[in-house]
C-alpha cells in the first residue's frame, strides 16, 4: 500500500516539472525572438513554413474554418474555468461555515475541479506555444522593406504621395465600368468562391516570382461560418495561428473579398504586420489575371492614400478638389457591407454593432501592441509607406 501511495505522488512532481520546463522554453524561446538578431529570419525559413506544408496542408483538408472552431471551443473553456471558480468559492463559503457551526475539516477542492484546471492549465500553455511559434515570433524577422527594398528610411514627399495617390484614383475610376453588374448595379463575379479562392492562390504564387518568400504553397481561404459576427467587428479576415488558415467574412461585399483572401494568405508566408499583408495583397490583385482582382487591389489602398493625401495637405478643400476626383461609382464600390445586409445583421444582432465594434477595437489593438506593434492598430496605415517605396523602386528600375 505504502509504495503505491508513493509511486503515485511522484507522478504530480513530475508533471509539474515537465510543465515549468516547457513553460520556460517557450518564455527563452520569446526573449530570443526579441534579442537574436536573424534567429526569427531563418526560423520563418526553415521552420514556419514547413508547418504551413505540413499541418497547413492538413487543415486544408477541411471545408470549414478549424480556427473558427478552435476558438470557440477556447472560449467555452474559458467560461467553464470562470463558473468552477465561482462554484469552488461558493463551496468554500458553505464548508467554511459548515466548518465553524460543526467543527469539522475542510475537505479542500472537489477532485474534478482540480482535473478540469490541470487539464486548462496544459491547454494555455500548449496554446502559448502555438501562439509563439505560428504568429509572436513573425513579428521579430526582416519586415519586407528590409528584404526588398533596403528600407532606405528615405522621407518622401507631397508630390510623390501626390502621384501614387492619383495613379490609384485614375486606376480605380478606370476600372470601375469595367466590371460585370446587376440590375442594381452589385458586381459580379462568373465563377464560384472556390474559383476565387484558387485565384488568389495564383495570384500570390504569381508574386512569389518576384518576392521569393512568397514562392510555395498556400492553403484555400476559408469563409467564417459567424461572418454576421465577424461584420459587427468590421472585421475582413482573420489568420488562425493554431490552424494555419486564412479565413475570410463571407457577408462583406464582393469587392473587399480578393484583397482580403490574398492580406490573408501573405500572413501564411511569415508576413505577420498588416500594413505588409496590405501591401502584399495590393501587390498580387495588381498583377492578377482577373479584373475583379485588379480593381480591388486598387479600392483595398485608396482609402489610406487619400486620407494620407488629404491630411497632408493640411485638409485644404481647395487644394483637393484640384486633384482627380473618385469617381461616384467607385464610391459606391468602396463599401465594407451592402445597407441590405447590414439591416439583416442589425436586425437579429444579439449584441448592438457599436458595442462589438469598440470591444473588438480595444482587443485588437491590445494585442497588436503586446506583440511590439506600438502604434496598435493604426499600423494598418503604414501601407502609405510602403506603396511609395515600390513606386519608388519601380520608378529606379525603369
Amino acid at each position: 500500500m505504502d509504495k503505491v501511495k508513493n509511486g503515485q505522488g511522484k507522478k504530480p512532481h513530475k508533471a509539474l516539472k515537465i510543465y515549468g520546463i516547457w513553460s520556460l522554453a517557450v518564455v527563452l524561446v520569446n526573449v530570443a525572438a526579441w534579442t537574436v538578431p536573424g534567429l526569427c529570419d531563418w526560423y520563418i525559413r526553415h521552420i514556419f513554413l514547413l508547418w504551413v506544408n505540413t499541418y497547413g496542408r492538413l487543415m486544408d483538408l477541411f471545408t470549414f474554418s478549424v480556427g473558427e472552431w478552435m476558438l470557440a471551443i477556447g472560449v467555452g473553456l474559458v467560461v467553464i474555468a470562470l463558473v468552477l471558480g465561482l462554484v469552488l468559492l461558493v463551496l468554500r463559503i458553505v464548508r467554511g461555515v459548515r466548518s465553524h457551526c460543526r467543527r469539522t475539516p475542510d475537505t479542500g477542492c472537489p477532485v474534478w475541479i482540480r482535473r478540469y484546471y490541470l487539464f486548462f492549465a496544459w491547454t494555455l500553455l500548449a496554446v502559448c506555444t502555438i501562439m509563439t511559434l505560428n504568429c509572436s515570433l513573425l513579428y521579430h524577422a526582416s519586415t519586407f522593406s528590409e528584404q526588398y527594398f533596403l528600407d532606405s528610411g528615405e522621407e518622401y514627399t507631397l508630390e510623390q504621395l501626390t502621384e501614387v495617390r492619383n495613379m490609384v484614383v485614375e486606376q480605380c475610376n478606370a476600372l470601375a465600368p469595367e466590371m460585370e453588374r446587376d440590375e442594381n448595379g452589385r458586381i459580379l463575379y462568373n465563377g464560384t468562391a472556390r474559383d476565387m479562392q484558387e485565384a488568389a492562390i495564383r495570384a500570390m504564387q504569381k508574386l512569389g516570382e518576384t518576392y521569393d518568400q512568397l514562392d510555395g504553397y498556400y492553403p484555400h481561404p476559408k469563409p467564417f461560418a459567424a461572418s454576421d459576427f465577424f461584420c459587427q467587428q468590421y472585421m475582413q479576415g482573420y489568420f488562425f495561428p493554431f490552424s494555419m488558415e486564412a479565413n475570410y467574412n463571407d457577408v462583406m461585399y464582393i469587392m473587399n473579398k480578393p484583397d482580403t483572401f490574398c492580406h490573408e494568405l501573405a500572413h501564411l508566408r511569415g508576413y505577420i504586420y498588416e500594413d505588409e499583408a496590405n501591401f502584399i495583397s495590393f501587390l498580387a490583385c495588381i498583377q492578377s489575371e482577373e479584373p475583379i482582382f485588379v480593381y480591388s487591389g486598387y479600392l483595398s489602398v485608396l482609402n489610406y492614400l487619400d486620407n494620407d493625401f488629404y491630411q497632408a495637405i493640411g485638409r485644404d478643400q481647395e487644394a483637393y478638389l484640384a486633384q482627380p476626383r473618385i469617381s461616384a461609382q467607385v464610391l459606391e464600390d468602396n463599401v465594407f457591407v451592402t445597407e441590405e445586409e447590414w439591416e439583416r445583421i442589425n436586425g437579429s444582432a444579439l449584441i448592438a454593432t457599436q458595442t462589438v465594434d469598440q470591444v473588438s477595437d480595444v482587443l485588437r489593438d491590445t494585442s497588436l501592441k503586446a506583440f511590439g506593434v506600438n502604434d496598435g492598430v493604426l499600423s494598418y496605415n503604414r501601407v502609405v509607406r510602403l506603396l511609395l517605396e515600390w513606386h519608388y523602386y519601380s520608378d529606379l528600375a525603369e
